[in-house]
C-alpha cells in the first residue's frame, strides 16, 4: 500500500483526513468514488487530473469506483454556471456514456474498476423517497454555495432541480458507501453534501479529496469544453501535440505536475533547460500518454518541420471548393476559406489577410474577394494561416 503522503500527493483540499489516515495505517481497502456525468461526448485533461488520482488510488489496491452519472446528467450540475444549463436527452446522455467508458479507460485499469450508474436507483425511487431526501437541506444551507448565492443576489433564476442535484450526487455516496470521493475544487460543495448525508444515515462519512482545477489553453479560466479552451482525450495525436505546444511557459509546470505527475525536484530539473524544449518534451510525452512514443516523435518531428524549418505539414486536411460553398457564393479566398469552418468568422479572415498572415502556395494572399485559382499540376493548393492552420483545397 502507498503511504497517505504519496495518496495526497497534488490534492488541494482534504476533509476527513485523520479518519483517512487511521484507515489507511489499518491497511484498509477503501472504496474510492470518482463521478462524471456524460454531458458532452469527450472527456478533457481537466477530468486527466482526477483520473489520475483515481488510478493512482486502484494501483495502490484499494477499489477505484467510476460512477457514470447518467441520471444528474440530465439535471445538469450547477457547479461554477450562471445559468441553468440546457436539458440532454437520455438518448444523448447514453450515447456520451458510451464514449466516457472508452475513454476512462485509456487511464484506468478495466478489469480493476467498478463501474456504475445512478439511473439504477435513482429510476426506482417514488416521488415520496425524492421528498424525503429534500427534507434533509435547508435553502439557507444551499444558498451557502457561491455560485447560487450569485446568482440569488443578481436576480438569476435557480431552479428546484438544481437546488437538488448536490443531495443527488450526495445520495450517490450511500448507496456506493464510499470512504472516499474525489473530484475537482468546484465539487467541493456537492461532495460535503455527500458526507453530511452519510453521517445522517449513521454510517462513516467519506473523506473528501479535491483536486486543483487544470488552467487551460488561454492561460486564465479553468480548461472547460464551455470555453473551448481544452484539451481532449480523443483528439487526434497532431491537435495533442499541437495544443500543448500553444499554453504558456508558467501554465506549463502545472501539466507536467498534474498530468504527468512529476514532483517538485523533478520540475526544478527541468526549470534549468529551455522552456521550449521543455515544452516540445511535454507535448511528446502527453501525446504518447494517449497514443504511444512513435506517433509522438512523429508529430515532434513534423512540429520541428513546420514552426523551426518552415516547412509544410506531412498531413493537412482537404477541402472540396464545389463541397464547402453555399450555393450561389463566388469561390473567392473569404467564402471558401470560412467554409472549411476553421475560423470563428469572416471577419476574422480579413484581418488576417490585413495582417499578410495567410498564404496559398506561399503566396501572400491580399484581398478576400480574389479568386482561387487552382493551377498548379496536383490540382490542390495549399493555404496557411498564422503560425498553426494549414489545409489543401480541391477543386
Amino acid at each position: 500500500m502507498m503511504s497517505t503522503r504519496e495518496l495526497l500527493s497534488n490534492t488541494e483540499i482534504v476533509i476527513g483526513e485523520e479518519e483517512f489516515n487511521k484507515k489507511i495505517s489499518k491497511g484498509q481497502k477503501l472504496k474510492i468514488k470518482f463521478g462524471v456525468d456524460p454531458t458532452r461526448p469527450d472527456l478533457t485533461f481537466g477530468h486527466l487530473v482526477v483520473f489520475n488520482k483515481l488510478k493512482q488510488f486502484q494501483d495502490a489496491g484499494h477499489e477505484a469506483i467510476l460512477l457514470i452519472g447518467d441520471y444528474t446528467a440530465r439535471i445538469g450540475d450547477p457547479s461554477g454556471r450562471s445559468d441553468l444549463r440546457p436539458e440532454l436527452t437520455e438518448a444523448e446522455v447514453n450515447e456520451h456514456a458510451q464514449t466516457y467508458l472508452e475513454q476512462a479507460f485509456r487511464i484506468l485499469d478495466p478489469k480493476k474498476t467498478i463501474v456504475r450508474r445512478n439511473s439504477e436507483w435513482f429510476q426506482k425511487m417514488t416521488f415520496a423517497d425524492s421528498l424525503s431526501l429534500a427534507r434533509k437541506m435547508t435553502v439557507a444551507r444551499m444558498l451557502e454555495r457561491d455560485d447560487f448565492e450569485k446568482r440569488f443576489k443578481s436576480n438569476q433564476p435557480i431552479s428546484m432541480v438544481e437546488f437538488m442535484y448536490p443531495l443527488i450526487q450526495g445520495y450517490d455516496s450511500i448507496v456506493l458507501k464510499s470512504d472516499v470521493e474525489i473530484g475537482g475544487s468546484d465539487q467541493l460543495f456537492n461532495m460535503l453534501v455527500g458526507r453530511t448525508l452519510q453521517k445522517d444515515e449513521g454510517s462513516d462519512p467519506q473523506t473528501v479529496i479535491t483536486m486543483p482545477l487544470l488552467v487551460g489553453l488561454d492561460g486564465t479560466k479553468k480548461m472547460s469544453k464551455s470555453y473551448d479552451n481544452y484539451i481532449a482525450f480523443n483528439d487526434r495525436p497532431r491537435d495533442i501535440y499541437g495544443k500543448t505546444m500553444s499554453i504558456s511557459d508558467d501554465t506549463m509546470w502545472d501539466y507536467f505536475q498534474l498530468l504527468l505527475l512529476k514532483d517538485i525536484d523533478c520540475i526544478n530539473e527541468l526549470k534549468k533547460h529551455h522552456p521550449m524544449e521543455m515544452k516540445k518534451k511535454l507535448a511528446k510525452e502527453l501525446t504518447a500518454l494517449f497514443y504511444n512514443l512513435e506517433i509522438a516523435e512523429k508529430e515532434n518531428m513534423s512540429f520541428s518541420n513546420v514552426f523551426t524549418q518552415r516547412e509544410n505539414p506531412e498531413e493537412m486536411d482537404c477541402y472540396s471548393i464545389s463541397q464547402i460553398l453555399t450555393p450561389g457564393d463566388q469561390p473567392n479566398i473569404l467564402n471558401v476559406l470560412f467554409g472549411t469552418t476553421l475560423f470563428e468568422s469572416k471577419g476574422q479572415i480579413r484581418r488576417l489577410i490585413k495582417q499578410g498572415a495567410i498564404k496559398i502556395d506561399g503566396v501572400k494572399v491580399e484581398a478576400p474577394e480574389d479568386l482561387i485559382n487552382i493551377t498548379n499540376s496536383e490540382a490542390q493548393s495549399i493555404v496557411k494561416a498564422g503560425k498553426k492552420i494549414f489545409f489543401k483545397v480541391l477543386p
